[in-house]
């Protein structure tokens, strides 16, 4: 059953025409652009219990504590708002409005700025009761803003914010259409890549799958989580880092995929320009290897990534079935060195794609795009069809026309061979073994770690055989 799209001023007058929904507004960076909407459709009084905005970093540290990194449009500074305002709202005004549901709406913004060298990017939470004297639930978004204007973007974040208080009172039980409604009015003017919901209820709610519809409803390209499930945005812990990331399909992850991970990440953090104290390793999930005949599977994808949290692994779920996109937007973060693994049979597909697609002139163009200065690309071997054959770096056949700049990228170490590798175990095939755990034929276990074995049999992931 399709919703009733309502405009912006619509959904802050409704919730100003509730009178039990009641808190305060505090905005800093981009100016008071969401609680001007709750004041402009009219009846604000039943809503609006405080505004309040510190521009000023002395008076913002006065009250909400000083930054030692000296950044203030960053996650941690939103929870020190939410906390503070929370607190002083529940122990004010708790005993005097007991009935009320109360709210705290926070964001930290950046937006456009004149020299135009800040793009335009924020974080914005809402900590807010559902249930008279109950505990608040936290509803947290990051958000980039496209409009190359300032007062476009502040106008979006406005938007938004007002979408998101509309969202909590009257979607929090139905995520998806909570995803999907951030973006009334501001499709292709933001970029949602973080939204983490946390509290009693969403307690039934897996994040993981928040992440997916993000992806899934056009939020962004690129979202992630960490191994205990919980969304991670990469400003928080991948700025100026060195990123590993291994793309596959990881149904089931077998003991290839654990050497892929093990033997790979070593030889980067072993790379003279690489800090292996801030070296980080992340497994990523695309849209495209999701996909089956009947669409994305939840089950399935739960399943992967129960399979990745249990190794330890942080996760990116993305739509970029090419691996440019993946890098373009790593480079917002000023990644200091990335790098990407590649099975030699997905790399040789890559190439040869690249070279058909591109005959026009523009090949080098795009190679220059996927080979950045700071990228280099991990192959790793792989059985021919035959399983006898060894497909590596060195004989991986590629078009003819194409050998001198794919030998250029080897020479330049661009492209290098995994080393070190297990070459016992590529006999084994994830999807053989996908097939084996499916059809409930006994012998899989040996293909994948223990732990991981242990964990498909107890949850009976991927497959209802077991």
């Amino acid at each position: 059953m399709s919703r009733q799209l309502l405009d912006t001023d619509q959904k802050a007058l409704e919730i100003n025409l509730n009178e039990r929904i009641y808190g305060t507004f505090a905005e800093i960076g981009a100016g008071q652009e969401v609680a001007r909407i709750f004041f402009k459709v009219g009846a604000a009084a039943g809503t609006i219990a405080k505004t309040m905005s510190a521009y000023d970093k002395t008076f913002s540290d006065k009250i909400y504590g000083a930054e030692e990194s000296g950044r203030y449009v960053c996650e941690k500074r939103l929870y020190k708002m939410l906390d503070h305002e929370y607190h002083l709202l529940h122990s004010r005004l708790q005993s005097r409005r007991p009935d009320d549901l109360f709210f705290v709406f926070a964001d930290t913004i950046a937006a456009l700025n004149y020299q135009r060298t800040v793009q335009g990017h924020g974080w914005l939470g809402l900590r807010f009761q559902m249930h008279k004297s109950g505990e608040p639930n936290d509803f947290v978004v990051h958000v980039k803003m496209l409009d190359n204007d300032t007062q476009q973007q502040q106008s979006a974040i406005g938007i938004l914010g007002v979408n998101m208080i509309y969202a909590a009172y009257h979607y929090a039980d139905d995520p998806d259409t909570l995803v999907e409604s951030l973006m009334d009015g501001i499709r292709e003017r933001v970029v949602i890549d973080l939204i983490r919901l946390t509290g009693p209820d969403f307690d039934t709610i897996d994040n993981r799958l928040i992440c997916l519809r993000m992806v899934q409803k056009g939020l962004t390209d690129v979202t992630m989580f960490s191994a205990d499930g919980q969304p991670l945005h990469a400003s928080e812990f991948l700025y100026r880092k060195s990123l590993m990331v291994v793309r596959g399909h990881f149904r089931p992850p077998t003991l290839v995929t654990q050497d892929v991970f093990q033997i790979s990440f070593s030889q980067f953090k072993a790379s003279p320009e690489v800090n292996e104290k801030d070296a980080q390793l992340m497994a990523e999930l695309t849209l495209e290897y999701l996909y089956d005949k009947d669409g994305i599977d939840d089950h399935d994808y739960l399943s992967r990534a129960d399979m990745l949290c249990a190794s330890g692994h942080k996760v990116i779920v993305s739509s970029c079935s090419n691996h440019v996109s993946l890098i373009q937007y790593l480079s917002e973060f000023k990644i200091a060195n990335l790098g990407l693994v590649i099975g030699v049979r997905e790399l040789r597909q890559l190439i040869a794609d690249k070279f058909h697609e591109h005959q026009d002139g523009m090949l080098l163009s795009e190679f220059g795009q996927l080979f950045t200065k700071n990228l280099t690309v991990y192959a790793y071997p792989a059985l021919a069809d035959n399983l006898k054959n060894l497909i590596t770096l060195d004989n991986m056949p590629v078009p003819q026309g194409i050998e001198f700049l794919v030998r250029f990228l080897i020479e330049n170490e661009l492209i290098v061979p995994v080393e070190k590798y297990n070459g016992d175990i590529l006999t084994i095939i994830p999807h053989n073994v996908y097939q084996m755990i499916q059809q409930g034929e006994p012998g899989w276990e040996k293909y994948v770690p223990e732990d991981l074995g242990d964990i498909i049999r107890k949850k009976k992931l991927f497959g209802t055989f077991l």
